[in-house]
């Protein structure tokens, strides 16, 4: 067993040396920009026709790479890589399971500036907000190690005299990985990790927006010597290689993570029994959030400014955990929506790879067009106080946008938007604003922000969301010290990074020998 896990350590930007080794790394990276990916399939390198061209969110002229997409023939091919490969994987000691992931960290930690610029081009990450999603891939790959080796020793069991028990946990099978674009190399990593050390072996079909991060993931996998076989990267369009990778008979788990429309659907073809199908499909979800700051009227309210900031605004308001929904008592409201514009006009929204961009773009065009949808909704339904252009038309920017008085049954107050916009709603009371926070179908994360103890026991008791923080932001969940999962359309509370997840991908069988 390794060392006690610690939270892998953030790159301090502040100290200008570390900054000019950022952009030293990202001129090498740029000059590798523009290359073929091909599917990986058993370890067979195929190239298709059909291909998806990924393009910088800041510049839509600069090509990321260019991979290749998979058909049904070849989701199948997939399939039954994974099957075959299943049936020695499974049998591979969990401690050798465990040590691809340490050597893939370790490698990942010395190249965390190249993965961090990588996605600064692909995903339109700011420095900060590149290094802080490496550091939790790396987080992932030593956390699930750990908790693969601790599974694996012999389970506490109530002692009976005349027999032996033990309790083992075993793999499910071939599992589907279906990661977001918002975290194309933390979640993706986290995901693939957590499926193939538990003895699972898988499809992953990354973001289509995203597919550089994960076949440079993939190709680290191979680096460390991974068996081929299990983890097939299948890039491919979700309405036709994903419905067919969900409704697969071999397909014995579907691990997934993104919108609450394809997150249900992907639930409910999962529950269908098909032709040759031995089990229940089980489903591992994140649906995303409409998190909402709480700002009690005994509350520092600097503090309370500093957070909503933070968390509306970090990579452009495109986090599940991001906070669109700011409630603050009527007291305290003026001086609360006075001090983020105040710290929100002070922002610099630019291309992320300038050391000085708090903001980059949105990811894509499409997001681009339903954010800017929203924010002429937003006019409607409440007081616009700051933002709702645009920037450079060379990328996908739009500005930080604050909507003040806005009802708490509002679209853009139910809504996930997923970009940076945030709705300010004026409460009577404290318990009108926990009332407020809940009026929603999701039930991810939020925040309070109070100097009241009996307040924060209410919101503890009464405030419906996987993660709740008091006196912070309700973005930035670390793995190990904030096991990560919501509520209700938010998803299957699957709590990544915590304990109880890589339960999620595995089965228990009980032995009893009776002497």
């Amino acid at each position: 067993m390794r060392s006690e896990f610690k939270n892998e350590v953030f790159v301090n930007f502040k100290e200008e040396h570390n900054n000019v080794e950022y952009d030293a790394v990202l001129k090498k990276i740029e000059a590798e920009l523009g290359r073929e990916y091909p599917l990986i399939i058993g370890g067979e390198r195929i190239v298709t026709g059909n291909k998806i061209v990924s393009v910088n969110p800041a510049n839509k002229s600069q090509v990321i790479g260019t991979v290749s997409q998979a058909d049904t023939e070849l989701a199948e091919k997939a399939i039954q890589s994974a099957a075959a490969t299943f049936e020695t994987w499974k049998r591979t000691d969990p401690n050798e399971r465990a040590r691809y992931l340490y050597r893939a960290a370790a490698i990942l930690r010395r190249r965390k500036l190249e993965f961090s610029a990588l996605m600064t081009y692909e995903a339109g990450k700011t420095r900060v907000e590149a290094d802080v999603e490496t550091a939790e891939a790396i987080d992932f790959l030593e956390f699930y190690a750990r908790e693969m080796q601790r599974l694996s020793q012999p389970q506490p069991l109530t002692v009976s005299e005349e027999e032996e028990n033990e309790l083992y946990y075993m793999p499910l099978g071939v599992g589907v990985v279906i990661p977001p674009w918002n975290f194309p190399l933390a979640i993706m990593a986290g995901m693939t990790a957590a499926a193939f050390v538990t003895g699972n072996t898988m499809v992953l079909k990354p973001a289509s927006t995203t597919p550089v991060i994960a076949a440079k993931f993939v190709a680290l996998l191979e680096e460390v010597g991974l068996p081929a076989g299990v983890v097939n990267f299948l890039p491919g369009p979700g309405g036709q290689v994903g419905d067919y990778l969900v409704d697969h008979p071999l397909t014995r788990f579907i691990s997934f993570t993104g919108s609450r429309d394809v997150g249900l659907r992907i639930n409910e073809r999962a529950a269908k029994t098909n032709p040759g199908q031995k089990w229940i499909k089980r489903v591992v979800a994140e649906m995303g959030g409409k998190d909402a700051i709480v700002v009690d009227k005994d509350a520092d309210l600097n503090l309370a400014a500093d957070m909503i900031t933070l968390s509306a605004f970090g990579f452009s308001g495109q986090k599940c955990s991001a906070c669109s929904r700011a409630i603050v008592h009527e007291e305290v409201y003026d001086t609360v929506l006075e001090k983020v514009v105040e710290r929100t006009s002070k922002l610099t929204m630019s291309n992320p790879a300038e050391a000085a961009a708090n903001l980059g773009p949105v990811i894509d065009e499409k997001a681009y067009t339903k954010i800017q949808e929203y924010i002429e909704i937003g006019k409607q339904e409440g007081r616009l106080v700051f933002g709702g252009g645009t920037g450079d038309p060379n990328g996908f920017f739009i500005e930080p946008t604050i909507f003040a008085d806005v009802d708490s049954k509002a679209r853009i107050s139910q809504e996930e938007i997923f970009g940076p916009v945030v709705a300010f709603t004026k409460a009577k009371s404290f318990d009108e604003a926990i009332e407020f926070a809940n009026n929603t179908d999701y039930g991810l994360t939020g925040a309070v922000i109070s100097n009241n103890g009996a307040n924060l026991e209410k919101a503890r008791r009464e405030f419906f969301v996987g993660n709740l923080y008091f006196n912070r932001k309700c973005t930035g969940a670390l793995v190990g010290t904030h096991p990560f999962g919501g509520f209700n359309m938010s998803g299957t509370d699957s709590k990544a990074g915590g304990r109880d997840y890589l339960l999620l991908f595995t089965q228990a069988k009980l032995v009893c020998e009776r002497f």
